[in-house]
């Protein structure tokens, strides 16, 4: 299970919003590698609009490091992997 390298306890955050149908991919991907997240409406904070909005969805490791779409679950797994 893709979730078996992050750390422990360690919940991915998934920045998304309403309406967006790559978001909802993204999303299934995540549910199908059984990954912890937390989806972040970027629509309710300007400052995350701003920095997310073209880049949707993006998945954030609590590292600071991220995966920006276009991505698998090849892709998302491999991410997850390293470190």
């Amino acid at each position: 299970m893709a979730t078996d390298t992050l750390e422990e306890n360690e919940c991915l955050q998934f920045y998304t919003t309403a309406g967006c149908h790559l978001c909802e991919h993204a999303e299934a991907i995540l549910l199908e590698a059984g990954c912890d997240f937390t989806a972040i409406d970027i629509e309710a904070d300007p400052s995350l609009i701003q920095r997310y909005g073209i880049r949707i969805p993006v998945v954030a490791k609590a590292s600071g490091a991220e995966l920006g779409w276009p991505f698998d679950g090849t892709a998302l797994r491999a991410w997850l992997a390293d470190g």
